[in-house]
């Protein structure tokens, strides 16, 4: 069974060494998408709702809301947006239970990441 939580925050970037438009300062309303599989436990929930979005705020939402990434990760590309989501949610996570499964990073509508903890 996979869990399935949306979250989105406002934040600018630059991409360092790149050449092309995302070089300069711009920003997104990016689309964080957090994947867990497993079973229900005895409550009858993988995870509950509640305590996922509470976490997702607390280690990443706040971080990252608003902000200048290249201040919290050196290359704010999606796919280390991803790889920093990860490491900073999967030990809070997995438990007997469930595991997280999956990571999604959004910059746009159309161009996204997938990380699943390759």
């Amino acid at each position: 069974m996979i869990l399935v939580k949306e979250f989105e925050f406002d934040a600018a970037h630059n991409l360092v060494n790149y050449h092309g438009k995302c070089e300069k300062l711009h920003g997104h309303t990016y689309k964080l998408v957090i994947k867990l599989e497993g079973e229900p436990d005895h409550e009858g929930m993988v995870y509950d709702f509640v305590e996922l979005k509470k976490l997702v705020n607390e280690k990443i939402i706040n971080t990252f809301d608003h902000s200048y990434l290249n201040n919290i990760i050196p290359q704010p590309t999606a796919e280390n947006i991803a790889i920093y989501t990860w490491n900073k949610l999967k030990e809070h996570i997995d438990r007997n239970n469930c595991r997280l499964y999956e990571v999604q990073v959004w910059e746009t509508k159309t161009s996204g990441i997938v990380y699943r903890g390759e």
